[in-house]
């Protein structure tokens, strides 16, 4: 299915969350159910970034401004839309790319610290190491009560989270986008899995 570009809005979706909550994955799978690209903004990151998280050292805000900046602009650059997956994990990280992006909309990935660690621990072929995991967390804002998106239970499968957020997005996700867009009030929602976002 591609996105109808009729009467909604085209979908800017951040996915969000800690290294080993699936970002990756999912939002793979949920641009391809909405029929547009997918941008991992681990790829945006200039190389002095990458080698600082490579050797454990955690990004300063002065780091990821000019990373945030480029992860923005890719999202505003896309025309029929985009689904990008991004770390995202403070509240101002997130109002810098909305500034740059009217009408993003976000989908929090969120599991217990233990499967996260477990996840983290298994994998080989990311920069991240499972040291900053503690780090990641205790940095981690949850969404706002007004900001427009929805918070999935990383126990499901990936292609059950990619389900419920194309939902999301088909029944609530346009609206906050077209509020966000036009300079109105945005709009918020429980998780589309049911949990109301903490």
């Amino acid at each position: 299915m591609t996105h109808s570009t009729s009467d909604t809005p085209p979908p800017r979706i951040v996915v969000m969350g800690v290294s080993g909550c699936g970002k990756s994955t999912v939002a793979t799978l949920l641009a391809a159910r909405l029929g547009v690209p997918y941008v991992d903004a681990d790829d945006l990151h200039p190389a002095a970034n990458v080698a600082r998280m490579s050797a454990g050292i955690q990004l300063t805000d002065d780091d990821r401004a000019p990373w945030l900046d480029t992860v923005a602009a890719a999202i505003a650059a896309a025309p029929d839309g985009v689904v990008v997956a991004c770390s995202a994990l403070r509240r101002s990280y997130r109002d810098r790319l909305r500034a740059g992006a009217p009408g993003t909309v976000v989908v929090h990935l969120d599991g217990t610290p233990e499967l996260l660690a477990a996840r983290i621990g298994a994998r080989t072929d990311h920069f991240m190491p499972a040291s900053l995991l503690g780090t990641q967390l205790a940095t981690l804002e949850s969404l706002a009560d007004d900001e427009p998106g929805t918070v999935l239970d990383v126990t499901a499968t990936p292609d059950e989270l990619a389900d419920a957020a194309a939902t999301w997005w088909r029944d609530h996700g346009s609206a906050p986008a077209i509020a966000q867009a036009s300079g109105l009030a945005q709009v918020t929602e429980t998780g589309a899995n049911g949990r109301a976002r903490p």
